[in-house]
């Protein structure tokens, strides 16, 4: 079984993306053999008000309930955003298994009080949170895109702007999604990253190295994720089925296809 931790719908204002409906999705999980796919909507990233892109997921997928086996909906909350908390209460009503944050794209820290709120609120209400530390990469981006976020001169993030958000919510359930500068955190946050609440999922440029950070974190630390349609399809997989024999057994290999996303997102797989 496999199951994408990191996949998509919708549109990205600086690239043209193909196949980015659902049923574009389905065809693409259909192709390389996916069984279910964790999606959140693009337009929230660029959305002031997420909400509206959130509402269109929900929407697509009560028109199309023949997807709902094979989707698990996260939603895009914007804790900048007056009214997040009402947000989220109705996407809980829909269904959702976690949300996605993107302080680099709605302009605030990850420490920032309202983003702790939010988190302590998934915490309590058993939601995913995924946290993706970067959507494109920087030698690509458009003059248009965000080149620092929320006063500072950040650009491409890694583990380490982040680690502030673990701090003050340890016990929160984390999806890290599209590692692409490192694992490497400053000494007392290693710790953290151990926790058996936190994986990472394959599609990031840092995860090229997979039999080292097997050996490294365990096979417990890893699942598949695509970060498609921004991403191509195969290199997250490639990622975990290329390990030798030597490198990874069978039952590790599927607890990085699907055994950890099902252990972390729980009753929320139908």
């Amino acid at each position: 079984m496999w199951i994408d931790i990191n996949a998509y719908i919708g549109h990205w204002p600086y690239k043209q993306l193909h196949d980015s409906t659902l049923t574009g999705l389905i065809a693409r999980m259909d192709r390389f053999g996916i069984d279910k796919a964790v999606v959140a909507h693009l337009d929230g990233v660029h959305f002031k008000n997420s909400q509206s892109a959130n509402e269109a997921l929900f929407a697509q997928l009560k028109s199309e309930k023949s997807l709902q086996k094979r989707i698990i909906p996260f939603a895009v909350i914007n804790p900048a955003y007056p009214g997040w908390e009402a947000d989220l209460k109705k996407c809980i009503s829909n269904g959702i298994a976690g949300v996605r944050l993107y302080p680099q794209y709605h302009d605030y820290l990850p420490e920032d009080p309202a983003c702790v709120a939010l988190v302590r609120k998934c915490r309590d209400a058993n939601l995913v949170v995924g946290l993706t530390t970067r959507m494109v990469d920087s030698r690509q981006r458009s003059w248009l895109d965000l080149p620092n976020v929320a006063g500072t001169e950040i650009g491409e993030w890694s583990l380490r702007q982040f680690m502030p958000l673990v701090r003050e919510v340890p016990g929160a359930t984390y999806f890290f999604l599209n590692v692409a500068n490192g694992l490497a955190v400053a000494k007392e946050d290693a710790a953290l990253l151990k926790s058996d609440k936190i994986i990472f999922d394959t599609s990031g440029r840092s995860l090229g190295f997979m039999p080292d950070l097997v050996q490294q974190y365990g096979a417990g630390k890893f699942a598949f994720g695509s970060h498609s349609p921004l991403l191509d399809y195969v290199t997250g997989m490639l990622r975990i089925e290329s390990l030798r024999d030597s490198e990874a057994t069978r039952a590790q290999k599927d607890q990085m296809r699907s055994g950890n996303a099902i252990r972390l997102l729980g009753t929320h797989i139908r």
